[in-house]
């Protein structure tokens, strides 16, 4: 105790050299730079509330928790740094063989209100303050004592056998997983050769790591999307020290101001990437700092939407797979999350519970079209929603967010299942739509004319299949297929258990078009000519049959493979395995494909991409465990259907159309 109020007390004020970081100019540009990695200066907002180390009390160390001490390094020591003696070296929890999982069940919330209200202006609620030029978390006086989990997950629904086998497959070797393959090998030391170390620490792995790439752009940053994939993968085989340093680490820069001409984004925004940068100090030293990028760099400046729902579901992930809860209880985890999650309940103009985003704010970085509600980010909305429904901590702070995010999952669910939903029978009926409408019970809500079906879809849909559209607005239907959210639709049971088969029956039916030669296309068809010139405004990257425009993706393979082992078919996942196994490392792990068929390397694909390479493996584990596959996906919850908000309001204009449509709802 003497030598940490020793520590305290002469570390005060922050360096001068640190302070100055936050205005540095470099490459010719204002960066935030987060704070040096090897730090001894401990965050406080209180001296009554800060250290509490009582017997009841946890404090958690990782290296950016502490600031103000500067690691000076020469040349011959830039990438060896270490952290200070004093705190202990973080370690990922060890899951030796024959360790068992046990179910985590949420704990029902009961005699709660199902009003709309999002808790924004909350007295509880956590907010970020500026301290002495540098922005920082404020830390919660109180830290949460009751652990039970946010309600209504039954375990019933989560399909029981989720987690009965986890203990034989953790104790057969890595997880029960065997690596035979040459192509496997290779691809484990090509992920191993893309990790990005900060301060001796993996926390991450680059975009690509091709050596004969002269310019990276930013393909050597850390993205969080791209991270995912990488993730899982070293969950799967036991190794999850880097994903807890990830979530930590990219929490941290969630903090940090983000600015483009003048204007900030929401305190919840977290970066689409990251860099460890090494800058100079003094002479001949440097030290490190990481770099984020919010989207003030990126092509068109567009905030990253996606990426703290990614953060979300990867937090659950680790959660699932090392049964290490305690990352998810953490009071500044707990912060970060109800950041990110007030940003996506705000309230606005929008009349629908789907997420109004621009173009480009999704893995569909560029124009594409997809601006408004598109279904990729309504999806991984609808999952991250159901991770925080199980992760966040019940306490009077936290139940106004709670009885929104209940809200929203069930408003969510029935606007996407009722109007995204396309089959022959949907197809039929919008073909005989009424349009101008003027009417509570208006059969055509939307105002879609007919001649919005495009000629192609009326003969590609299946008899027994059809999927969830692109995009809905007023008098616009987006009819393209788009795999991620189709597959995230099944994976998190936002589309019913019909609705999920019928999605993969599709993928059945038309192989030829969405896998093809390499899985799998992200979208179909491609825009062409004058359709291309309007939508893209002629992009020459997303040209027919290219890159986001009709590419094919190898990286999506392992959520094909997540879905296919949720609905029992396992038999789709191994032929696209034994697809992409044939090229992959032959073609030395493209990006992405082009050609109506796959056939051809991305005409701009970057080679040694990490998430085609991450893919491939994460998708050969999931095949080889399924049982340890099946705790990242969700079942049905039933009982979040049956709450109506509509059931709430107390005027009679209200009609609520849940309950016709609740039979095809619950199947």
């Amino acid at each position: 105790m003497n030598a940490m109020n020793f520590i305290i007390n002469s570390t005060m004020k922050l360096p001068s050299t640190l302070l100055n970081l936050r205005n540095a100019l470099f490459l010719g540009s204002r960066h935030r730079f987060n704070l040096p990695c090897c730090e001894d200066k401990l965050f406080y907002k209180s001296k009554a509330s800060l250290l509490n180390f009582s017997k009841n009390s946890q404090f958690h160390a990782y290296p950016s928790r502490f600031v103000g001490f500067q690691r000076v390094i020469n040349n011959a020591q830039k990438f060896n740094c270490l952290p200070s003696s004093v705190f202990a070296r973080p370690r990922a929890v060890p899951m030796p063989n024959g360790f068992s999982v046990q179910a985590v069940v949420a704990s029902k919330v009961r005699d709660l209100s199902t009003s709309a209200e999002t808790g924004i202006n909350d007295k509880n609620f956590e907010r970020i303050h500026v301290q002495n030029g540098i922005n920082v978390k404020t830390l919660v006086e109180r830290i949460d004592t009751d652990k039970n989990l946010v309600g209504g997950e039954n375990p019933l629904t989560e399909d029981g056998n989720n987690v009965k086998n986890i203990g034989e497959g953790l104790g057969n070797g890595k997880n029960g997983v065997s690596i035979d393959s040459a192509i496997e090998k290779e691809a484990w030391d090509l992920l191993r050769d893309s990790v990005v170390s900060y301060c001796g620490f993996p926390v991450g792995t680059v975009a690509a790591n091709d050596p004969g790439d002269k310019q990276p752009l930013n393909y050597d940053q850390v993205f969080i999307r791209d991270f995912v994939p990488s993730a899982l993968a070293f969950l799967l085989k036991g190794e999850g020290e880097i994903v807890k340093n990830f979530l930590l680490h990219t929490l941290q820069l969630q903090s940090w101001e983000k600015t483009v001409d003048c204007y900030s984004p929401g305190q919840g925004l977290m970066p689409a990437s990251f860099k460890v940068r090494t800058v100079p100090i003094d002479d001949n030293k440097f030290e490190e700092v990481l770099d984020p990028d919010f989207g003030e760099s990126a092509i068109g400046r567009v905030a990253p939407v996606d990426s703290g729902l990614w953060w979300i579901i990867l937090l659950r992930a680790y959660g699932k797979i090392t049964g290490d809860y305690s990352l998810q209880e953490r009071v500044d985890v707990q912060t970060g999350m109800k950041l990110i999650l007030n940003l996506c309940l705000a309230d606005g103009f929008d009349m629908f519970p789907s997420l109004l985003v621009t173009d480009g704010s999704c893995m569909i970085d560029r124009r594409m079209g997809i601006h408004g509600h598109p279904l990729e980010i309504q999806a991984l909305f609808y999952a991250a929603l159901r991770s925080s429904r199980e992760i966040l901590s019940v306490n009077e702070g936290s139940k106004n967010l709670v009885r929104t995010i209940n809200n929203r999952l069930n408003a969510l669910s029935f606007h996407i299942r009722e109007y995204y939903w396309v089959d022959m029978k949907k197809i039929n009926e919008i073909y005989r739509y009424k349009t101008e409408e003027y009417s509570m019970d208006a059969t055509n809500k939307f105002n879609i004319y007919p001649e919005q079906i495009p000629s192609w879809l009326m003969d590609w849909v299946p008899e027994e299949g059809g999927y969830l559209i692109g995009n809905l607005q007023p008098a616009h239907m987006d009819f393209r297929f788009f795999t991620l959210g189709n597959l995230w639709s099944i994976v998190s049971s936002l589309g019913t258990p019909k609705q999920n088969e019928g999605i993969l029956n599709l993928i059945e039916s038309k192989w030829d078009d969405i896998v093809g030669h390499m899985p799998l296309k992200i979208c179909y068809p491609a825009v062409e000519n004058e359709e291309w010139r309007i939508i893209t405004g002629s992009d020459p990257k997303n040209t027919p049959w290219s890159y986001h425009n009709g590419g094919s993706w190898p990286t999506l393979l392992w959520q094909f493979t997540l879905a296919c082992v949720k609905m029992g078919r396992l038999e789709l996942a191994q032929k696209a395995i034994a697809l992409a196994e044939k090229r992959l490392s032959r073609d030395h792990w493209p990006e992405y494909y082009d050609t109506r068929s796959g056939k051809f390397i991305g005409k701009q694909s970057r080679l040694y991409q990490t998430w085609t390479i991450a893919g491939f493996l994460t998708s050969k584990m999931m095949v080889e465990n399924p049982e340890m596959s099946s705790l990242l996906f969700w079942g049905e919850d039933y009982e979040l259907l049956e709450i109506c908000v509509c059931a709430l309001s107390k005027s009679g204009r209200v009609k609520c159309s849940r309950g016709a449509a609740k039979s095809q709802i619950l199947v």
